[in-house]
């Protein structure tokens, strides 16, 4: 008789875990569990500094150029280590702030130059540790295409392509009575072959909205942020949006924004763009320097917004290729704050992700009028964010900020004021414990952009 309870008990269970595990959809699974993302043994971590620029200079400006200093992963981790990044480190090519990007193992940095002479200037280099980057590969220049100042990412297919984008200055169209049409740039999307150091593929066009947004002046200023989607066979191009007055032909600096929107195309082809638009959040989609949009574990895209009035959104893109606006996330009310602002952010698995941010009740610098700027744990499941315990500044701000380091739960950041010696801290994306790392040097008006 013990024996017949125990066997339906056991069965009853079995029941009970069958129907948990078939009623929760994918959709709504964004960790997938708690599986601990990929780690590289003997990895550098290669810190970038950004120096204050020469003429007019402000302090936090990075004017002046880009300096990259390479770090084992353990030297990293050693609060008693200290390196001075400014004074001992290599000088990527680039007349502003370069567009760096990495490898996933940290053993590649590829850059794009940004403004000047060399501007548009593709390279990539080894890296040997310290001050030690080989160059390798040919150079390409890009800036035929995108302009000498593209906004570029590497895409998530095992780093063999990178992906600029570029919209030339919007143009008022009016009609033969001279009312108002539309405003429109001629965007560009081209696919670098990162391997071979060629320009793969690349395609021009204007990109339409509907006539009743057109006819009111709305219009797309700068494409940046573009992800691969999980198929591999769309990308996902994020959008910064302005107005123009129909009666007078000029900008429209408060107005009512639209959903925010993206550009989906081909992919490879980079054909046959189309617009997409979500309900949910009401800013840009652009980013800053930096990834905006991150595939999930459960294969949905996740895109953060900017100059968002209600505060920023994390919005979701389905494997269908459009926003999933039955996910609601409001960094506001995940934070409590108002009018936050996602600068940047990095997803590190389990549908967990670093954010940088600042808030309508920040600080504002002395230095430079920037707000102050913090980082929070996000889950993309839960909606949760928590502030990371860091030793914050009204100084201390994340805009320019363009790489984290992913290793296992393990996130590398790099965080000082500007023009103060600063620290690497490791995050802990499971547990949200920040660990301090190595020290770092800095110097008056310089600041620290990331890890890579």
């Amino acid at each position: 008789m013990k024996n017949r309870f125990l066997n339906l008990w056991a069965f009853t269970a079995l029941i009970g875990v069958f129907a948990l595990t078939t009623s929760c959809s994918d959709d709504d699974n964004t960790s997938g569990g708690t599986t601990e993302p990929p780690i590289t043994e003997g990895r550098y971590i290669t810190v970038a500094g950004a120096v204050m620029g020469t003429t007019d200079p402000t302090p936090g400006d990075g004017n002046g150029g880009t300096i990259v200093y390479a770090i084992s992963k353990e030297n990293a981790k050693d609060p008693s280590k200290t390196y001075d990044v400014f004074e001992n480190g290599f000088a990527v090519p680039s007349n502003r702030t370069a567009r760096l990007q990495s490898s996933q193992d940290g053993s590649t940095i590829f850059n794009i130059a940004y403004t000047g002479t060399n501007g548009g200037e593709f390279s990539k280099y080894k890296v040997n540790g310290g001050q030690n980057f080989s160059p390798t590969g040919g150079v390409v220049n890009i800036s035929q295409y995108a302009g000498t100042s593209p906004r570029w990412v590497k895409l998530y297919d095992g780093d063999k392509t990178g992906v600029a984008v570029n919209v030339t200055s919007p143009t008022v169209v009016t009609n033969a009575d001279g009312s108002y049409e539309h405003t429109r740039g001629t965007a560009t999307v081209l696919s670098l072959d990162l391997v071979n150091s060629l320009i793969a593929q690349t395609k021009s066009y204007e990109i339409a909205l509907s006539a009743a947004e057109e006819a009111q002046g709305h219009h797309i200023f700068r494409l940046d942020a573009p992800v691969l989607n999980k198929a591999g066979n769309k990308l996902i191009i994020g959008t910064w949006m302005r107005k123009t007055n129909p009666a007078t032909g000029t900008n429209e600096s408060t107005y009512t924004h639209l959903g925010a929107k993206s550009v989906v195309v081909d992919y490879p082809s980079l054909e046959n763009p189309v617009v997409i638009t979500s309900t949910v959040g009401f800013g840009d989609t652009s980013g800053y320097r930096s990834f905006n949009s991150f595939v999930g574990d459960d294969g949905n895209i996740y895109q953060a917004t900017q100059r968002d009035a209600s505060g920023s959104h994390i919005l979701r893109i389905n494997s269908s290729n459009q926003y999933d606006n039955s996910y609601v996330f409001n960094l506001d009310t995940a934070l409590g704050l108002s009018g936050t602002y996602i600068e940047n952010w990095k997803y590190a698995g389990n549908g967990k992700a670093v954010v940088a941010y600042t808030h309508s009740g920040s600080a504002v610098s002395n230095l430079s009028g920037q707000s102050q700027s913090f980082l929070a744990l996000v889950d993309l499941t839960a909606k949760t964010a928590k502030t990371l315990d860091l030793p914050y500044s009204a100084d201390m701000y994340f805009f320019q900020y363009q790489g984290y380091v992913v290793d296992g739960f393990d996130v590398y950041v790099t965080a000082a004021p500007v023009g103060q010696d600063g620290r690497i801290y490791i995050i802990n994306s499971s547990t949200g414990v920040v660990t301090t790392g190595a020290k770092l040097t800095n110097k008056p008006g310089n600041h620290f952009i990331g890890a890579f």
